[in-house]
Parts: C-alpha cells; sequence; structure tokens
C-alpha cells in the first residue's frame, strides 16, 4: 500500500501557481478502445482569461465526469509530481529518470504550498482579482490508468491521496503563472483528502 503524503506541519495559508496549463481534446487508446481525452495539458505563457466554465481555450471529452461550472478548474500540488514519476520507474513504465511535465495529470493549475489535507472543500483561493472555490478531490477514471501507462494509477492516487482538486470560479478574470494565492477559510469541515478517502470504496473493491 502507497503511503499516505505529508504536508509540512503547518497552516498553509498562501502559495504560489508555478504553471498553467490548457489542453484541446485528442485521441487516447485504453486496451483496444480509441476513446477521446484532454487530460494531457501544455503550459501556456502569459495571461490566460478565466470564465465561469474554465481557462480559455481548454476543452474536456466527457462532460458528464469533468468540467461544468462546478469542476471549471483542476489544480494539482506541483510537489506530487517526482513522486508520481517514481511511480512509473518502479512499474517499468519509463526506464529514464524523466521529469513529468506540469499537465500531464491533466491539472490546469500547478500549485506550489497547499496540499489535500491543508484544504478544505469550500475555501477559497484568492489571486489577484479572481476567486476560486473548492468542490471536490478529483477522482480517477480508467482514462487515468492509460495515461500513466500501468493498471493501479488509479488506486494509488486514491490510497497516496495525490489527486489534487476541482474548483469553481466565484470571480472570473485573468491569471498568469507565478501569481501568488491566498486562502479564505471555509466551513472547513471536511478536507480535500478526507473527501478523498469517503470516495474510495469505489476504487479499493
Amino acid at each position: 500500500m502507497s503511503e499516505a503524503v505529508h504536508s509540512p506541519a503547518r497552516a498553509v495559508h498562501f502559495g504560489r501557481v508555478l504553471s498553467i496549463q490548457t489542453g484541446r481534446v485528442r485521441p487516447l487508446m485504453v486496451g483496444q478502445r480509441k476513446l477521446v481525452s484532454a487530460i494531457g495539458k501544455t503550459a501556456v505563457a502569459g495571461p490566460v482569461a478565466l470564465g465561469p466554465l474554465g481557462l480559455m481555450g481548454d476543452e474536456q471529452a466527457d462532460l458528464s465526469v469533468h468540467g461544468g461550472l462546478s469542476k471549471a478548474v483542476y489544480a494539482l500540488p506541483s510537489e506530487h509530481l517526482p513522486w508520481w514519476q517514481a511511480q512509473r520507474q518502479a512499474r517499468g513504465v519509463t526506464m529514464f529518470d524523466e521529469i513529468l511535465n506540469p499537465g500531464y495529470l491533466g491539472e490546469n493549475l500547478s500549485l506550489q504550498g497547499l496540499f489535500e489535507q491543508d484544504v478544505f472543500i469550500g475555501d477559497g483561493l484568492k489571486l489577484g482579482d479572481v476567486v476560486l472555490r473548492v468542490t471536490q478531490p478529483r477522482e480517477p477514471c480508467g482514462k487515468f490508468n492509460a495515461v500513466m501507462g500501468y493498471a493501479l494509477a488509479a488506486k494509488d492516487m486514491v490510497q497516496s491521496g495525490r489527486c489534487g482538486f476541482y474548483l469553481a470560479v466565484d470571480q472570473p478574470g485573468i491569471l498568469q503563472a507565478g501569481a501568488s494565492f491566498e486562502v479564505i477559510p471555509g466551513p472547513r469541515s471536511t478536507s480535500v483528502a478526507d473527501a478523498l478517502q469517503h470516495k474510495a470504496w469505489k476504487h479499493l473493491r
């Protein structure tokens, strides 16, 4: 079983957006099936417009599980990427100690300094004039396994807690990589990490 992720023992109130990614829908092979996905995203240089449904230029293939008002933006702690690369290498997906680029897991925002157990459902993230609201953890699907290159990737996400979280857009505006953000506390009853574990039975059966 993968160990749970731990952040420094302190309350995180500020952080930084290291990079911003968008992606278009493209073909994806899952076993013998040819599907479509926008999970692989690439970094955007310069300011990016953010509306109620997400970043300009970003797409989602399956609107029943991705996108919409409550899942307009997907954020992931950038600190998780080396761990994910280590899992791929340990399973022989890659022979090289390569670095996963931001956006590989489908994240729109690569954040620094904010972990799943430190942020709660209903918390706000204020980035200048933009205000985002944490709505739920990311729940991995079969396409995630295909992109990561091994069958237990979704299970690893749930067991490790390295899932990231979805955000609604309460105040649209312009985002840019390098911007700092402030966490605005909400009700603080359920952390993203706890919310993921409440849903975990679906993936760990």
